[in-house]
Formats: C-alpha cells, sequence, structure tokens
C-alpha cells in the first residue's frame, strides 16, 4: 500500500504521461472517411485529383497549409478541419492555403 505522500507524488506524472500520450495516439484522417472526401483529402498530394479540384497548386501539401498545427519537419499533424486526427504532411485537401 502507498502512502498519501507517495501517491501525490505519483499523480502528476500520471496525468502528464496520460496527456502526451493522448495526442501521440491521435488516429490518422482515413481518406473514406465522409469529411475527408468532401474535402477531397488524400494522404499523398501527388495523387491529388488535379481536374477536380483546379486550386491545386504544385507543391502544395497539408506541411505549407496555413491550417496544419505541426512543425514543417513533422510526419503528421493536427488540423482544424478533423478534429481529433491527424493529416500526414504531405497530404493534401481542397481548403489548402498558403502559409503565410
Amino acid at each position: 500500500m502507498t502512502s498519501r505522500r507517495e501517491f501525490i507524488q505519483i499523480v502528476p506524472l500520471a496525468g502528464a504521461a496520460l496527456f502526451t500520450g493522448r495526442s501521440a495516439m491521435a488516429a490518422p484522417v482515413d481518406e473514406k472517411d465522409p469529411q475527408a472526401v468532401a474535402l477531397g483529402y488524400v494522404a499523398d498530394a501527388a495523387k491529388a485529383d488535379k481536374a477536380k479540384y483546379k486550386q491545386f497548386v504544385a507543391g502544395s501539401h497539408c506541411g505549407n497549409c496555413a491550417l496544419f498545427q505541426g512543425k514543417p519537419t513533422d510526419a503528421t499533424g493536427n488540423c482544424p478541419l478533423f478534429a481529433g486526427k491527424q493529416v500526414n504532411n504531405k497530404g493534401w485537401c481542397s481548403a489548402w492555403a498558403k502559409k503565410a
């Protein structure tokens, strides 16, 4: 049995572990997800339907989009359009907007 003092020392560490683990375990966006289909999301920008999405710009991808909430070097990152899921850095969707 642990003492109250030991318990108080362990609780903040356990909370930090849960918080960091939860963000690292976010599911990737599935290209078949209804939101992804509606936005034309693809995990690889090279596979974007350039005929359907005339606004596609060569070289555009999630990593250089204003909505991407990760570092440019991260393989995946959060996007407010796909809450609770992560987009691929090299992905693309029709909501792409050039990062300032």
